[in-house]
């Protein structure tokens, strides 16, 4: 590995070490004789996942909003990228977090989608069937897509097709409060990615971008945690969100929760359930 990344770099490594991270890809600390460091990602079963990655980086560093990992090179084998040192989050962290994410979502298109299909964790994230209309995306390109996936794997059931049925039939009334331009998105904005930088700023990696409407980035933020309120009165700030955004937020859930079942399995069954009921009793 280490010779492949010389020749990439042009530099002498003289370390390399191993960081905990993801489950998809293997990744590194490099420090070469130039007394510089890289942030290394090797995916030997999908070099794909690599250049989508490079390519959400540079989509998302184009808005000049928030910080993010540039890329220093991307081969079939290897994403290189600057090292960000991690940092104690500033005081006011989660106030210019929330500012910062909203500006991005400023950021607009003509239609949803993106210009290349990618990934949701190891999962296919179909983006190149561009749509006028956020809900034939969102319903077309999401979740009848992740629903397919579950019955394809044998995750689904009659209980499942009922109320997946069910949603079809009301969901043109539960998103139709949504309509915004196509935005800017991360697209996997967990708490797992992002961090605070040595200044103690927050820097946004591991993308899974397109252009979409920003209630769904927002609504993967609350899945897991680990953004507080301080986040979303800034953001809400910055940018005002429609009416009725918190009542959709399960719905745009819902996509990744689907996601989780299809690559972890039927621990998560009872949570697409659950969703599904909050809008179909």
């Amino acid at each position: 590995m280490l010779k492949n990344i010389e020749d990439i770099l042009g530099e002498k490594v003289i370390s390399n070490s191993s960081i905990a991270g993801g489950s998809i890809a293997s990744s590194y600390l490099i420090e070469t004789a130039n007394n510089k460091k890289y942030f290394v990602k090797t995916y030997s079963t999908n070099g794909t996942i690599l250049q989508n990655e490079a390519n959400g980086l540079s989509e998302l560093q184009k808005s000049g909003a928030i910080k993010t990992p540039k890329v220093v090179a991307v081969t079939g084998e290897y994403l290189i990228l600057e090292f960000i040192k991690s940092g104690k989050r500033s005081k006011d962290f989660s106030k210019t977090f929330g500012r910062q994410f909203a500006n991005l979502h400023k950021t607009t298109a003509d239609k949803f989608g993106f210009y290349e299909d990618n990934f949701i964790g190891s999962t296919p994230q179909i983006n190149i069937t561009l749509y006028s209309s956020w809900k034939d995306f969102f319903w077309n390109n999401r979740l009848l897509y992740q629903f397919k996936l579950a019955e394809q794997k044998g995750y689904s059931n009659s209980e499942m097709l009922g109320l997946f049925n069910k949603l079809e039939k009301v969901y043109h009334s539960i998103i139709g409060g949504a309509e915004e331009p196509p935005t800017l998105l991360h697209g996997d904005l967990w708490g797992g990615n992002y961090i605070a930088d040595c200044n103690g700023d927050p820097v946004l990696i591991d993308p899974a971008v397109y252009y979409g409407n920003r209630e769904a980035d927002l609504a993967m933020t609350k899945l897991f945690g680990g953004f507080n309120s301080e986040f979303y009165s800034a953001y809400n700030e910055e940018y005002p969100l429609a009416n009725g955004w918190e009542y959709r937020l399960n719905l745009y859930m819902l996509y990744h929760v689907l996601n989780h079942l299809n690559i972890f399995g039927v621990g998560y069954y009872s949570q697409v359930i659950s969703i599904i009921k909050t809008y179909t009793k």
